[in-house]
């Protein structure tokens, strides 16, 4: 295929955008990669439409078209962003896995070069995406058979995670001795081993915080309006594949960052029970971070999980899952078409209209549509009605003994004034529920945070010391080493890791108290109703402009969306549910911020469904009766097919 390729300069003082306009030269064998599945491609490459080497240049084709720059820079892609729309860019990939002389072929810049420590770049136990595709197809053609479960498989890594033959540096601009870490992160190494093609490390919130932005990969843009934000920090897995730039990405969740950029552009997004899935050779591991791959099909998203779930001696928290994975695939679970028999409560506490503004209200009725399409499906639903919740009677018996001390410290007017006996207290509340707060439900109730201050140091410094870099040893280094962006309208990524740096202690024995605690309490608020799983906004406030406010918290809820179930170890995916017709949004307004709409606009929203710990196959059971019910996916329109 060859691109016609029309440059427009945006506005003064911005950066180039390139835009990719389809020819009339198609040189293929028919088969197309946008939208394609893990099965397509696989059915494509043994029926000799296309090859497996095909398949990775038909994406890099699609990646020259549509990974530039979403937005101005008129000082450099560290200075303030000015909105682009309509850019015909989302720049979700900031590195691509191929040798100097194929990248510079295809014209990518070198910035994109999978490493920026070897300009040579010749090792031959380096094999580049394109040579491994290669190898693939020579193996194919010997055999006959598919080199494994993955095999054609296109690829995109958060930026977090090690791949030994690319730079990682989790978004920031630091100059390591060597970008590239000694060892695949474990997950990573299983998905080779299973015939996936690595081909790009996605962009992202620079450390995995907040934010569509990091000081090496740029602002990345959402593709169905691209003056919005994309989600959270693993937006870039998230858009990669909204845009078909891979087939699937991994993406990681320690608040709500794979399922709220897969909400918000319109795919399938896991965040698996904590304890499943290996954190070894993520940088910033902690206690919450989950490992969850982002497909456009629930179906392809279970073949994902099944490649690299699973105990490793490497990571402690794994050898919970002994025992506890499926004897079957857990993609045997992902084609169902009925949901008879099962019980799902419905989470009216995150959407109760009363407690939220016009800009919750589209979101709420198109997850009030899922409900009904669960009920067609067969589903019992337990719905506590628009106004009700469905576990605050239940958790206002149980918090304030599992969690006690805690409970203590959030509530200290329900404990006597200079009393020293909180036993006393807690006795009487057990006794009479009906004293606890009346603001206390799954919208306040306190799990222990983020964890102590020293966590986020101890878990980086650890990760350096076991990189063994000869130049960045320890935090301080990237701190003194490294360039920061500056612009008001993102996180101050320098002054975040000074605050983690001034950190001296550190204490997880009050973050696993709560986590068992809270654990603990909605196991048992489900088994009271005989509940097997759970369905849930995943968020109700449509994706903010990159450079407006965000929506200010509301009775709890925040604007990316519900974070406290999935972080006390249970697993939820995201589903699309549809699309908005019109978005309200923030405008500044004195020293506050007013609601201005409704704007048309047609955003992704999508649904959560929530299991017990290691209920993953249950979860692929309803996501996929749902999906195969309702067909929400849809592309991003200005994204088409690149000829």
């Amino acid at each position: 295929m060859s691109l016609a390729v029309v440059f427009t300069l945006a506005a003064a003082g911005a950066g180039l955008v390139v835009r990719a306009q389809p020819t009339s030269d198609r040189r293929t064998s028919g088969f197309e990669v946008q939208e394609a599945t893990i099965g397509g491609i696989q059915d494509a490459i043994r029926n000799k439409q296309i090859t497996t080497r095909g398949v990775v240049d038909a994406y890099l084709r699609r990646i020259k078209a549509y990974n530039g720059t979403c937005v101005q820079e008129p000082q450099g892609i560290l200075g303030p962003i000015k909105t682009i729309a309509h850019a015909g860019q989302i720049n979700a990939l900031s590195t691509l896995n191929l040798r100097p002389a194929a990248r510079a072929t295809r014209g990518f810049d070198p910035r994109k070069a999978r490493t920026l420590t070897s300009t040579v770049d010749d090792a031959p136990n380096m094999p580049d995406a394109l040579e491994t595709a290669a190898e693939q197809d020579q193996r194919f053609a010997q055999t006959g058979r598919l080199v494994g479960p993955l095999h054609g498989v296109v690829f995109a890594v958060k930026d977090q995670y090690d791949t030994f033959d690319m730079r990682t540096t989790s978004g920031a601009d630091v100059d390591y001795a060597n970008d590239r870490p000694p060892a695949d992160a474990t997950f990573v190494k299983r998905l080779r081993e299973a015939g996936a093609i690595i081909l790009a490390k996605a962009n992202l919130a620079e450390y995995a915080v907040d934010g569509a932005r990091s000081s090496f990969g740029g602002t990345f843009c959402n593709p169905y309006d691209t003056e919005r934000e994309p989600g959270m920090s693993s937006a870039g897995s998230a858009t990669a594949v909204a845009a078909n730039l891979a087939t699937c990405a991994i993406a990681e969740e320690t608040v709500v960052s794979v399922r709220w950029p897969a909400s918000v552009n319109s795919v399938v997004g896991l965040a698996p029970t904590q304890e499943l899935v290996s954190r070894q050779g993520m940088m910033g591991a902690g206690l919450n971070t989950r490992v969850g791959p982002i497909c456009r099909t629930v179906q392809d998203t279970a073949k994902v999980l099944d490649a690299y779930a699973g105990y490793d001696p490497k990571d402690e928290l794994t050898v919970y899952s002994i025992g506890r994975k499926p004897q079957q695939p857990f993609a045997s679970s992902a084609n169902a078409t009925r949901l008879d028999g099962l019980r799902i409560g419905v989470l009216r506490e995150y959407m109760r209209p009363s407690l939220l503004t016009k800009a919750d209200e589209e979101s709420i009725a198109l997850v009030n549509r899922a409900i009904a399409s669960l009920r067609t499906l067969g589903a019992t639903i337990v719905d506590p009605g628009a106004e009700g919740e469905l576990f605050t009677s239940c958790i206002r018996r149980y918090a304030p003994e599992l969690l006690n001390a805690s409970f203590a410290r959030q509530y200290p007017d329900l404990f006597p004034t200079g009393s020293t006996d909180q036993i006393a207290s807690l006795l009487d509340l057990h006794a009479n529920p009906a004293r606890v707060a009346a603001t206390l439900s799954l919208r306040t109730l306190n799990a222990g945070g983020f964890g102590p201050a020293g966590e986020g140091k101890y878990m980086i410094n650890r990760y350096l010391r076991e990189r063994g870099d000869a130049n960045i040893k320890s935090n301080a280094d990237l701190i003194t080493k490294a360039r920061f962006y500056q612009d008001p309208n993102f996180p101050d990524r320098k002054q975040a890791r000074e605050q983690t740096e001034r950190a001296a202690t550190l204490d997880m024995s009050a973050r696993l108290q709560g986590r068992f605690a809270v654990q603990t309490i909605l196991l048992q608020c489900m088994q009271e109703q005989q509940l097997d799983a759970l369905v849930s906004p995943m968020s109700t406030v449509p994706p903010r402009k990159l450079t407006a406010p965000r929506e200010p918290v509301s009775n709890g809820r925040n604007a990316i969306g519900w974070s406290l179930i999935g972080q006390q170890g249970f697993p939820a995916i995201t589903v699309p549910a549809g699309f908005t017709t019109a978005v309200w949004d923030r405008l500044p307004d004195g020293d506050g911020t007013r609601l201005s709409g409704p704007v048309p606009a047609a955003i992704p929203v999508g649904v959560d469904f929530i299991a017990r710990p290691f209920g993953e196959p249950l979860l692929f059971r309803i996501a996929s009766a749902y999906e195969a019910a309702t067909h929400h996916r849809r592309p991003p329109p200005e994204f088409g097919p690149v000829h």
